[in-house]
């Protein structure tokens, strides 16, 4: 049974209806389950991004082909593969092995051999990985521990390095249904409102997120950025605007695609929901076709501060910690083999320091 078409529901937004006062973000925990059967549905179903996106951000931050990405979260690598010939390396994480899988796949289809895929969770980081010139979260930092993570990264950016956040392609329907008024597209929009009803006689009328119920999603990063050290972000917009024609077979993979309608979430009952979605679907356009607008795609960028000359010998004579556990030791340590230290190492630093014991590698030392 189809039911009857009901009010908003929007995939770049959370549904009307749902009790937000429960299931909050707050109270929800991640487990594996998240997006258990998705992956094989994202490449087909998640809209495209700006085809700009790549040189928009090697703009923004002036890179040079060198360096490492660090694309966190990276699902079956959308965004780590279109960014992977502005770098040395790129390593994608992210928790789900069907994703990983899926990445690994389409990077070989596509030649891009400077990429590695590694299974685990933003919260473990640093966990030994190195440094990175960027870091990137592409719809991805939201399902996070936001603080936790934002400190993580902190640590593992080169200097003059930085994090991007890259927002998910999705188009308004109410922009949708305006133009589908005035007779400006091609094609009806996507059946939305329809399609969320639909999912609430299967679902219910809270959002599913794994085992768990999450109705709202968090805001406010850039505060979470500058607690963890950050300057303000700086907001820059990749254009977009295309009318892009999508067909019912990409409707139905955008919906599985979702975590909160991921086919795990409907057991036995999975193809008699696709049943109903195509049902849906060829009521709203026989032609099986429907369009949709993609707005800009934005951009957030957070970088460190610039960092004082104590701190740069710091980070780069490996001795961890902060400026000022350096400053406060300052006194009882000293350079050893100076013939090593670069000349961008400001000089006063192999003038001021006292006696110390000797330490492989070159590196400061405190006794």
């Amino acid at each position: 049974m189809i039911p009857d078409r009901g009010r908003g529901f929007s995939w770049a937004r959370y549904s009307h209806g749902v009790n937000a006062a429960a299931g909050g973000w707050e109270s929800w925990s991640w487990d594996e389950s998240l997006f258990a059967g998705a992956a094989g549905y994202y490449e087909q179903g998640r809209l495209p991004y700006a085809p700009g996106l790549a040189d928009v951000i090697a703009r923004s931050l002036a890179l040079d082909g060198h360096g490492r990405l660090l694309d966190v979260g990276c699902g079956p690598g959308t965004v780590a593969l279109r960014l992977a010939r502005l770098f040395d390396a790129v390593v994608g994480l992210d928790p789900d092995a069907e994703m990983l899988e899926q990445a690994s796949r389409s990077a070989l289809r596509l030649g891009v051999g400077n990429a590695t895929w590694v299974r685990g969770r933003a919260e473990d980081l640093p966990a030994g990985r190195g440094r990175f010139r960027v870091v990137t979260f592409a719809a991805s930092f939201h399902w996070m521990d936001r603080p936790r993570v934002a400190s993580a990264v902190a640590t593992m950016l080169d200097p003059g390095g930085a994090v991007v956040q890259v927002d998910a392609p999705g188009y308004r329907p109410e922009e949708l249904a305006a133009e589908a008024r005035r007779g400006t597209l091609p094609f009806p929009p996507p059946p939305d409102d329809a399609l969320d009803q639909l999912q609430r006689q299967y679902l219910g009328s809270d959002r599913r997120a794994g085992r768990g119920i999450r109705n709202t999603s968090p805001a406010g990063e850039d505060e979470v950025f500058r607690q963890a050290g950050f300057m303000p972000a700086q907001t820059v917009t990749v254009p977009d605007q295309r009318t892009l024609v999508r067909t019912a077979d990409d409707v139905v993979a955008r919906v599985f695609s979702s975590s909160s309608t991921a086919p795990h979430l409907f057991g036995e009952r999975r193809e008699d929901y696709e049943a109903d979605m195509r049902e849906i679907l060829a009521q709203a356009s026989p032609s099986g076709r429907f369009s949709v607008r993609l707005p800009d795609n934005i951009l957030r960028i957070w970088r460190r501060p610039a960092l004082s000359g104590t701190a740069q010998a710091e980070r780069r004579f490996g001795l961890g910690g902060s400026p000022r556990y350096l400053s406060a030791n300052f006194a009882r340590c000293r350079l050893v083999r100076v013939s090593r230290i670069r000349s961008d190492v400001p000089g006063f630093m192999a003038l001021a320091l006292g006696t110390a014991r000797r330490r492989r590698g070159g590196r400061l030392s405190c006794s």
